[in-house]
């Protein structure tokens, strides 16, 4: 069985009253058994993910992020991040999107997508949902999508995007400077036996939308291919 342990939460519990290097030193003995279990977690979506989809992800361990909050450029001095997750790549050009698990005490989700991507990227998918976004629509309102995500999510421009009609129909989409999906869980959820298998079902989920995505960032305008397969 793989699944999140108890002393994982009340460990993350502590270090959020405790968030400082004095405290952390003390107990990093403590630390570094709830990562190691944590990394074995990782390596069991991984073992899973890698029957339905292309991961690049080698293993749990590289998946998984550091706790150390990098500080330079943040309000929040505080030096550790508050929970455990990590992310899966999908491998080579044609696979688009990404694969995020969050555990940390009354704040545990899934997510996916596409967190920053880069101004041409952007477009493209502007331009598409542009001239036509009947397929992404069908893919949000689907039952199935809304049971389990709730609805697209993302930071958002607060007018149209530099030019794209201001009186769009789909001005809803085309603002997104993100897109993203996520569902969450409760603590009992994940403490619950093979809980990883309740991640991969989740992973699982978003293939519509990643499948969707992956055309339009791997083709022109005009649905010519851009890479080879």
């Amino acid at each position: 069985m793989s699944s999140i342990s108890k002393s994982t939460l009340s460990f993350l519990k502590s270090l959020k009253k405790n968030n400082n290097r004095e405290w952390f030193t003390d107990n990093k003995p403590d630390f570094q058994v709830e990562n190691e279990l944590f990394i074995s977690f990782a390596d069991d979506v991984l073992s899973e993910m890698n029957k339905y989809d292309n991961i690049e992800t080698i293993s749990g361990k590289k998946s998984v992020f550091r706790i150390y909050r990098d500080v330079r450029f943040s309000k929040n001095k505080t030096p550790y991040k508050t929970h455990f997750s990590g992310s899966l790549k999908r491998a080579t050009k044609l696979l688009r999107g990404g694969y995020y698990f969050h555990v940390e005490p009354n704040n545990s989700f899934i997510g996916g997508g596409f967190w920053g991507p880069n101004p041409k990227d952007l477009l493209r998918i502007r331009k598409e949902i542009s001239t036509d976004a009947s397929e992404l629509r069908a893919i949000i309102n689907d039952k199935n999508f809304i049971k389990i995500f709730g609805e697209l999510e993302g930071d958002k421009v607060k007018t149209a995007p530099r030019g794209f009609d201001k009186n769009h129909l789909d001005l809803d989409l085309l603002q997104f400077k993100q897109y993203v999906i996520s569902r969450k869980f409760s603590d009992k959820e994940i403490l619950s036996p093979n809980f990883h298998l309740k991640v991969v079902e989740t992973f699982k989920a978003m293939r519509p939308f990643f499948d969707y995505m992956s055309a339009v960032l791997t083709t022109d305008e005009n649905g010519i291919p851009l890479f080879e397969n």
